[in-house]
């Protein structure tokens, strides 16, 4: 029978392996300021450091600070965060500066239920910043720490019920530290990236093997468990890439839905339908080759279709052919390289010389 791990062994060794094996040159490390941690676990969720460590960086010489991400032009938020994924979080990033700067005079509440409360920010996310920035004693649960509590504790509670959830968050709780929580919080952290992996986990360079139920029963990948699985769909699009001259024809696509609020192409549901569309008009048009983009719950193949329209083409003429989509306008290339666009739009278009 696997030894249950005790509440202060757990904890030290989890901190002295952070210690001596954890990570400790990210960027974000080694600072208290809530600003850059609160923006380094927000672009870390769903995606993997190695992506995260450019963007971290720019955004920052953009945005030093959270004033200054709260005056910007969303607009400006999304380019920056365009090829990251997950936009939902540029946006309620955007928008928790502006209420922190609005209702905190720009100054990040220090404890975690008020952090909570703030756009964006979930239990797991406000823990972490509590407990890096102001030392709070609190537990986070974040994917890579569920994967490692659950192993070790044989938790088999499906996740996917509230009420077990809730009680992972108590286990997690009952087994911090008393002291050192911004040390064993980064060493869970490290844990599940660096050595409790979802595939082949290295159980033997565990600090806590001793005492994790799921070695012990040879089988990690039964941890954790969650029944609704997110079911992925499928969708087909013709995009359609309007040129004229030097400037190119973009979208902005609706406040909700996938892209909401990027810089896009516009869209149709078939070629019949293109076709219809674009009866008559002046110019060529050509298909480029066609790709399926992987989102998190869909599958969209995107069939390219570039319309060029003649240099000589009245401006007139070129409103009524563009009178479907209100929200569009004419772009120079590097003016839609500064706007907010979906990764393989921009992929499309640094191609296109």
């Amino acid at each position: 029978m696997t030894p249950a791990p005790t509440q202060g062994d757990f904890a030290r060794r989890v901190i002295a392996w952070q210690r001596e094996h954890g990570r400790h040159a990210l960027p974000w490390q080694h600072t208290r300021d809530p600003y850059r941690v609160w923006l380094s676990e927000i672009m870390l969720q769903q995606t993997q450091v190695a992506t995260v460590l450019g963007y971290y960086e720019r955004f920052l010489q953009r945005f030093p600070d959270v004033r200054a991400l709260a005056v910007a032009r969303q607009d400006e938020v999304l380019a920056l965060w365009s090829g990251l994924g997950y936009y939902s979080r540029a946006r309620n990033l955007h928008r928790c500066a502006q209420v922190v700067v609005a209702e905190h005079g720009g100054h990040f509440p220090r404890h975690s239920a008020q952090l909570a409360a703030l756009p964006g920010i979930g239990r797991s996310t406000a823990a972490a910043i509590a407990a890096f920035c102001f030392g709070e004693r609190v537990a986070i649960l974040d994917g890579n720490v569920k994967r490692v509590l659950t192993r070790v504790l044989g938790f088999a509670g499906d996740l996917a019920e509230a009420a077990q959830e809730r009680r992972l968050w108590e286990l997690a709780t009952g087994l911090l530290p008393t002291d050192g929580v911004e040390a064993y919080t980064q060493g869970l952290m490290d844990l599940g990236a660096t050595v409790c992996l979802a595939r082949a986990p290295r159980c033997m360079a565990c600090p806590v093997r001793e005492t994790c139920t799921a070695a012990h029963e040879g089988a990690p990948q039964r941890y954790p468990v969650k029944s609704r699985r997110l079911r992925r769909g499928r969708r087909e699009s013709i995009w359609l890439w309007l040129r004229w001259r030097d400037r190119h024809w973009l979208v902005q696509r609706p406040a909700t839905g996938v892209w909401a609020g990027l810089w896009s192409l516009p869209e149709f549901d078939s070629t019949d339908a293109l076709g219809a569309a674009s009866r008559g008009w002046p110019g060529r048009g050509e298909a480029l080759p066609s790709f399926t983009h992987v989102l998190t719950h869909l599958d969209w193949t995107l069939h390219p279709r570039r319309w060029t329209f003649p240099d000589a083409l009245a401006a007139t003429q070129l409103e009524t052919i563009t009178a479907p989509w209100p929200s569009g306008r004419w772009c120079t290339r590097d003016e839609a390289l500064g706007a907010g666009l979906p990764a393989p739009l921009r992929r499309l278009l640094l191609r296109s010389g």
